[in-house]
């Protein structure tokens, strides 16, 4: 079944040194970019993360130092990336919770404003994991009955993302074949940043989701103790999660 889309949607992977996203680095990155006429594009290149790639990791994704010595960083490309992400929700397998708070870092770091907040997200693996719960090549194997070959490149996992998603709509009836539907389904939390640190109340107001402020509005912790913004904005947080806690302070002046 193809993809019934009203705006270009695209798939994409990141290979990485390690899977902390307020620290590790993109070593690879993959997109495919599917077209509302179906017609696709592609663009998966290496990144020079400018840390040292753990030789464990190395080992899983097949990129090792000396693989990346020479190719671009993340700063020198990240115009480009974005420009060819423009005007496409984001798909992902484990995309949600991995690669996309990891892209967003990289695209802070380097002073880009990549705004997530009007693109629909669809995870293909949380529809898979409610659905049936397996790995990418589990899942490629149950939908599309191939072998994942090269599983852990970039480029595989993100083509072979796109093609379980298809078969999920062939395959489940009550899926519906509309980015908003499969977005709202891929989504599993109320998170305000990607790292669940914040979260959304019932009355859709920010809220601590950790530590002696848990359960309590943001903009109420900061009004009562105004050094608790200046402590998260320096200690080891992930920056986008300091960035949604700035706009939540600018607020209240209006900005």
């Amino acid at each position: 079944m193809e993809l019934n889309l009203k705006k270009p949607i695209a798939f994409f992977d990141l290979e990485t040194t390690g899977i902390d996203i307020a620290k590790d680095r993109i070593v690879e990155i993959s997109i495919f970019k599917v077209n509302p006429n179906q017609s696709t594009e592609s663009k998966t290149m290496r990144i020079n993360p400018t840390i040292p790639i753990p030789k464990i990791t190395s080992k899983i994704h097949g990129i090792y130092d000396k693989d990346v010595k020479n190719a671009p960083t993340f700063a020198q490309e990240a115009k480009n990336i974005a420009k060819f992400f423009d005007g496409c929700d984001l798909a992902g397998y484990n995309s949600n919770r991995f690669d996309i708070p990891l892209l967003m870092e990289e695209f802070l770091r380097v002073n880009i404003d990549f705004v997530v907040k009007n693109r629909k997200l669809v995870d293909v693996q949380v529809i898979f994991h409610k659905k049936e719960s397996r790995t990418l090549s589990g899942a490629y194997k149950f939908f599309c009955d191939k072998e994942l070959e090269n599983a852990h490149s970039a480029e595989a996992d993100t083509k072979a993302t796109y093609e379980i998603l298809k078969a999920q709509l062939d395959k489940y009836d009550d899926l519906k074949n509309d980015v908003n539907a499969l977005s709202k389904f891929s989504h599993q939390n109320n998170f305000a940043d990607f790292a669940g640190r914040i979260i959304y109340n019932k009355k859709g107001k920010e809220t601590f989701n950790f530590g002696k402020y848990k359960g309590k509005a943001v903009e109420d912790v900061f009004k009562k103790d105004k050094g608790y913004f200046a402590w998260m904005l320096n200690a080891d947080f992930p920056r986008y999660t300091k960035k949604i806690l700035t706009d939540i302070k600018l607020r209240k002046f209006g900005i």
